[in-house]
């Protein structure tokens, strides 16, 4: 096996070096959800019983997963991202029962979430117990829990018979993965296998919320939106961190740190009106173009024939932008672009998560137009 790099991850001993390995033989298979193979789904539930890592469709993103409980198993999730550690991984079970075994307590709060939300793409910060160990926590006394809705991932965890850490399946600060060929293409030869689904349903990561203070608070917006918990639970805040580019608290969740999902172009958000916003995307376009760079714009439909660059995509509606804006971020990558400058959203409903996203990618780095 060729190793490329060390990375810090937090053990009982406290912070310690690891290798990261790139070279490991892959089993790779496709899997039909419309027709589940249930001998994939044990053949690959009993690598993750034996502390291998697994690539796993569910209906956000792609996870990169291996057995919670087992801390070699969850530093083999930090080798093959190039992840730091004190980056806590996100827990997946299969079942609602599961979760009295892995938190201290579930309050009524969390009771109306999941009998609202789960299952699906809402993740709740808990207060852990002891059976989880510190490298999935990140070295936190809580614990980020989801149970999916994707019928595969679901089946999966419950032939392990262990619950799941699985941080999307993508090299650590670049675009989360929702179709099969980004994670062969940046993951083959770092895990043990990929099970190969159907493109994601959400393409953005799980709404978390932290029931471990006073104030439920959303440390990673999503498609559960901020309205929709309100709903039901009446008072819940942001986080302040997701508004701005404070860095510097401890993240309790997957995807708080400062520079995120980020493809290799150098990304830009230009805001303002319409008309203005596609005239000064314009004019930075001719300035590219004139020092031989090649420019990209994220878009919506409406404005994909407005401007003098390449386009890409991101739908007629919110929702169809938050399906499509991984793929259309790694895709930069794919057309050779080396400036992207993405339209803005409105920060309400899922334009939250996806400007979130966005602002991560951009380095928040904005333009007003």
């Amino acid at each position: 096996m060729d190793w490329c790099s060390y990375i810090t991850v937090y053990s009982k001993g406290g912070w310690q070096p690891i290798k990261t390995a790139t070279d490991m033989e892959t089993i790779i298979k496709t899997i039909d959800p419309k027709n589940i193979d249930m001998d994939i789904i044990e053949e690959f539930g009993k690598m993750l019983a034996d502390g291998k890592t697994v690539i796993f469709p569910t209906e956000t993103v792609y996870g990169l997963g291996a057995n919670a409980l087992d801390e070699d198993a969850a530093a083999k999730i930090y080798e093959a991202k190039g992840r730091p550690s004190d980056n806590p991984l996100l827990v997946h079970i299969s079942d609602k029962e599961d979760l009295d075994a892995l938190v201290e307590d579930v309050d009524e709060r969390a009771k109306v979430l999941i009998d609202k939300f789960w299952p699906g793409p809402l993740t709740i910060v808990f207060n852990k117990k002891e059976i989880i160990p510190d490298r999935t926590s990140g070295g936190l006394n809580t614990v980020a829990i989801r149970m999916p809705s994707d019928e595969i991932a679901r089946k999966l965890i419950r032939a392990s018979k262990v619950p799941i850490a699985a941080p999307s399946a993508n090299i650590s600060g670049k675009p989360s993965p929702t179709k099969a060929e980004h994670i062969i293409n940046d993951m083959e030869g770092r895990v043990d296998a990929i099970l190969v689904g159907e493109d994601c349903n959400y393409g953005v990561e799980s709404t978390i919320i932290d029931l471990s203070g006073e104030c439920p608070l959303v440390l990673r917006p999503g498609c559960i939106t901020l309205e929709m918990l309100r709903e039901v639970l009446g008072k819940v805040e942001i986080d302040p961190s997701i508004m701005n580019k404070d860095d510097n608290r401890k993240a309790k969740a997957p995807g708080m740190k400062y520079k995120h999902y980020s493809p290799n172009a150098e990304v830009y958000i230009v805001v303002g009106e319409n008309e203005k916003r596609i005239k000064k995307i314009n004019e930075l376009i001719e300035e590219n173009s004139q020092k031989g760079l090649k420019t990209g714009v994220l878009c919506m439909k409406h404005n994909s024939s407005r401007y003098n660059a390449k386009t890409f995509d991101l739908g007629e509606s919110y929702e169809e932008a938050a399906h499509k804006l991984f793929d259309e971020l790694i895709n930069l990558d794919n057309m050779g672009i080396d400036i992207a400058y993405a339209e803005n959203f409105e920060e309400k409903g899922v334009g939250v998560a996806i400007m979130n996203r966005l602002k991560k990618s951009a380095a928040y780095r904005i333009i007003e137009a």
